[in-house]
């Protein structure tokens, strides 16, 4: 279901996390109590021990305080070890929102994903929550607690410590406003420096043939230095805030000391008295200077929250109807046009026509016409701006994704396929594959003897991209993947660029399979070879529909048969 716009992720996942959280407040609570051990030992050893040179008492007191220290020791350490559990938790329970965000940002969102990376926010979440930072936001809210005891020691130095107090919070609040804007613009160079590398990694092999890696790397190291400085900006601001904190906490402590000194020449209090208020005031300024220490991280993961609930809700699942039967009739596609995601200026529109079980249509058309638009949005890729695409009557959408994928089958232009064995790429990664649904297809695309000669055969691990294969078996591949389960709809963008012969064959032979089981075959051709098994033709010139009709009398209109040869040898991007 898609989820609506007050839900936000983010939030979800740390209120499921409350029990624990509730845990490691009533901990804090404990260790903070446990922090009077030194103070109240200093005024015991100073207005007791010193006093009656009782050296049993002195023992007495030493044994209690080591015993409280070892205490609050361990209650320490099993507060950050709760707190690093709890941010592997969130991690966990929000890696698969972020995984499916960044793999569908790209399709839904266009040029606005371009500065969201959903994995490396919540990267960025994970490193605060298992951070000191937020046991420091524990401890802040018992500050008054430290403020009422040492105005209960005596008025003037519980004054003292709550100005001090006030002073450095509105720090704390003008660092605050003051490093949102840094801390945003280093996420952005940050970005563009992932976005670069990534860009390079994956064309490497451009770079390495066409001498341009003297090229990128300059425009690399640029960002690094961009990012660089604004690191140092950042840096230099939270050190600056960070500084001047801890100096204000030791001019206050050294204050505290000489107001106490002047109340115990006043005899008003004792010298323990002094000493303890001088430790207490220190301990309850001390969360905010590791607060403000850890300020960056805070600021980065906050805003990381932001842009991760952004994502995730934007790439949310529409609305699906459950038990929604398989398609096996038709396809009809009324007054399509699309764009490309995030943009409103249409690349394709006024298509309309139908297709019924055991069709074939070849979409013909020059080069930037439209022909790849409308593959997208008829496998539901692109947005429809207006119109729809119906299966048996029903949108696309209205399956839940999982299911649309055991009835549609897909090759695109490009053919990305996935570090894994072949077989693992045909089934499309199943949990359980079906070895025999794996060996028809492969069997349909024509590449079984292709696969069994390979080292290890079907379970031949591929690379990355499927680096260890030509263009041509990447394709063929990917042909078998997309045929995987007898889909009702297969879409095939330029099937046969990176063919040979037996390739085509093959091609033709899988395409009248799907017709003649009934299913619906839509092939984007350049070449009219490639409409040898189709019954239709959808001509699309200038992001219109040109021409829709049986293939024999639109090849006709658009491509002359060549006299000579009895044959259409003219490529469609001639028309």
């Amino acid at each position: 279901m898609l989820q609506s716009k007050s839900q936000k992720p983010v939030h979800h996942a740390l209120r499921a996390c409350s029990g624990a959280m509730l845990a490691i407040f009533l901990v804090s609570a404990v260790v903070n109590v446990l922090m009077l051990t030194g103070p109240l030992f200093m005024l015991q050893i100073y207005d007791r021990v010193l006093a009656s040179s009782s050296v049993p008492t002195l023992v007495v007191l030493a044994g209690i305080a080591i015993g409280l220290y070892l205490m609050g020791g361990m209650l320490d350490i099993l507060r950050l070890r709760a707190l690093n559990r709890i941010a592997m938790r969130v991690y966990a329970r929000l890696s698969g929102p972020a995984f499916r965000a960044n793999m569908r940002m790209p399709v839904l969102m266009g040029r606005r994903a371009a500065g969201m990376a959903p994995h490396r926010d919540l990267e960025a979440i994970r490193r605060f929550l298992g951070s000191p930072g937020p046991a420091a936001i524990f401890d802040m809210p018992f500050m008054p607690f430290y403020f009422l005891l040492i105005f209960l020691f005596h008025a003037w130095l519980g004054t003292l410590a709550v100005v001090g107090g006030v002073v450095i919070a509105c720090l704390v609040i003008t660092n605050e406003y003051l490093s949102r804007g840094p801390s945003r613009e280093l996420s952005g160079t940050s970005g563009a420096q992932s976005r670069l590398m990534g860009a390079a990694r994956r064309n490497a092999e451009v770079l390495t043939s066409m001498g341009m890696f003297d090229s990128l790397s300059r425009r690399y190291s640029g960002a690094v230095e961009e990012h660089y400085l604004r690191q140092q900006a950042m840096t230099d601001h939270s050190n600056f805030f960070s500084s001047v904190i801890k100096m204000l906490r030791l001019m206050l402590q050294s204050a505290m000391l000489g107001l106490g000194a002047f109340l115990v020449i006043q005899q008003e209090i004792t010298a323990g008295v002094m000493i303890a208020a001088s430790i207490i005031m220190a301990r309850a300024l001390a969360p905010i200077e590791q607060a403000v220490s850890h300020w960056p991280s805070f600021v980065a993961a906050r805003q990381a929250a932001g842009r991760f609930d952004e994502a995730v809700q934007a790439c949310g699942d529409p609305a699906a109807t459950e038990g929604l039967p398989a398609p096996t009739e038709t396809l009809r596609v009324e007054g399509l046009a699309t764009a490309a995601p995030g943009e409103q200026a249409p690349l394709l529109q006024g298509v309309g026509f139908e297709l019924r079980a055991g069709d074939g249509l070849g979409v013909v058309g020059p080069s930037g016409a439209g022909k790849t638009s409308f593959a997208r949005a008829l496998m539901g890729i692109w947005p429809a701006l207006h119109g729809s695409v119906r299966l048996d009557g029903a949108t696309l959408d209205q399956w839940p994704e999982a299911e649309r994928g055991r009835f549609v089958g897909y090759l695109p232009q490009d053919v990305e396929l996935f570090d894994g064995t072949v077989a693992e790429n045909i089934c499309r990664f199943a949990a359980e594959p079906d070895i025999m649904a794996i060996l028809k297809a492969a069997k349909l695309a024509g590449i079984h003897q292709m696969v069994t000669a390979l080292p290890e055969g079907y379970e031949t691990v591929i690379g990355e991209n499927g680096a260890r294969l030509s263009a041509g078996q990447r394709q063929r591949i990917g042909l078998a993947r997309a045929l995987f389960g007898d889909p009702f709809l297969v879409m095939l963008d330029e099937p046969n660029s990176n063919l040979d012969m037996v390739g085509e064959r093959a091609l033709t032979t899988a395409i009248g399979e799907v017709r003649a089981r009934g299913g619906i075959v839509v092939v984007i051709a350049h070449r009219p070879s490639a409409l040898t098994a189709l019954n239709k033709v959808l001509m699309i010139q200038d992001g219109q529909q040109v021409q829709f009709g049986d293939r024999d009398e639109v090849l006709d209109k658009v491509v002359p048969v060549t006299k000579a040869s009895g044959s259409r040898e003219m490529q469609f991007d001639a028309v």
